[in-house]
């Protein structure tokens, strides 16, 4: 399953609820300003980390950039895709989940 996170982890907490709730071996995509979860040194770091050992988390490379943020400042393991990277993360998976 493919889970979609687009809010902020200091505005919801879609992140922790996904990763709660998420199977290992599931996809998550960070999309608009849920990339702000995959900085090093921010309040989510920790998670993603550990998520990252169940799960494959990518970034979306269009939304890094528009919200000015570069691929080296990224926590590891973390991979960053573009819109046909997330077109193939969609058709890849039987079922997609946004958590709004």
């Amino acid at each position: 399953m493919l889970h979609t996170i687009n809010k902020s982890p200091f505005e919801k907490n879609s992140l922790g609820t996904c990763l709660r709730l998420a199977k290992p071996g599931s996809d998550i995509l960070l999309i608009e300003d849920g990339v702000y979860s995959v900085i090093k040194g921010s309040a989510m770091e920790s998670k993603v980390r550990e998520a990252t050992k169940e799960h494959t988390v990518y970034a979306l490379g269009p939304d890094l950039k528009a919200r000015g943020i570069e691929e080296n400042r990224l926590i590891e393991g973390v991979k960053v895709v573009g819109y046909d990277g997330f077109v193939e993360l969609a058709a890849d998976n039987d079922r997609v989940q946004s958590w709004l």
